[in-house]
């Protein structure tokens, strides 16, 4: 009994299967796009924005660090300036504050993280079930063709078409799977990026009072040339 019921619903073919395909990989395609359209606009210059970071803290210029990290809109930015807002707090409390924005910062960098992984986790399944319901039904009409040899091609046309449902499967998943490792590589830049940044400011803080401020020129100099020590004989 269960088995016949079973029967009649694989009996209704593979194409439905195709049409899901085609509505995951719209979907998926949406959120690619979005997904890169947020990442691109987010996207620090990472190497200006530390030089002139240094450089407001080598003057012991904070407001000028605050308007600087102000005017990046990049993620890191976002984070480093969350962390300058505790500078008064000594480094734990900025390590603190950093380490709470990255948080948030990284929930809006998953969104969308979780249908990508999983559609391209499972659309080859989702295909080869398709491609199975289909072998079914060639199987079945095989059965009902029994020795009509001009039935023949009939059936062997429906197996060629149900195989179609797993190379369906595979062209949603492999998009899918490559945007979501190109994401989770991002994610990581960006927290490798703002833990860099904010080490700047808890190692300003550190020195800050043991020292005297630097001119733009001295201190793009002593990160430009290599230090060497000399120790007497």
């Amino acid at each position: 009994m269960l088995i016949e019921r079973l029967m009649k619903i694989a009996l209704l073919g593979s194409e439905w299967v195709l049409y899901l395909l085609i509505a995951l990989s719209v979907l998926s395609i949406a959120t690619m796009c979005e997904r890169f359209y947020y990442l691109a606009k987010r996207r620090a210059n990472l190497p200006e924005l530390r030089r002139q970071l240094l450089v407001h803290l080598s003057e012991d210029d904070l407001d000028g660090a605050r308007a600087t990290l102000t005017e990046h809109k990049s993620l890191e930015a976002r984070v480093v300036r969350q962390a300058l807002l505790w500078v008064e707090g000594g480094g734990e409390a900025m390590t603190d504050a950093m380490e709470s924005e990255l948080l948030m910062v990284r929930k809006e960098l998953e969104r969308g993280l979780n249908f990508l992984g999983t559609l391209g986790n499972n659309a080859p399944f989702v295909g080869l079930f398709g491609t199975v319901l289909g072998v079914i039904l060639a199987f079945h009409a095989l059965g009902d063709a029994g020795k009509n040899a001009s039935q023949m091609d009939h059936v062997m046309a429906s197996i060629s078409e149900a195989l179609v449902a797993t190379g369906v499967g595979l062209f949603v998943a492999l998009p899918a799977v490559v945007a979501y490792n190109v994401i989770q590589k991002r994610i990581q830049d960006v927290e490798s990026d703002a833990q860099s940044l904010t080490k700047l400011l808890t190692a300003y803080v550190k020195t800050r009072g043991a020292r005297t401020p630097q001119s733009e020129g001295e201190l793009l100099d002593s990160l430009d040339k290599p230090q060497l020590s000399v120790s007497a004989a």
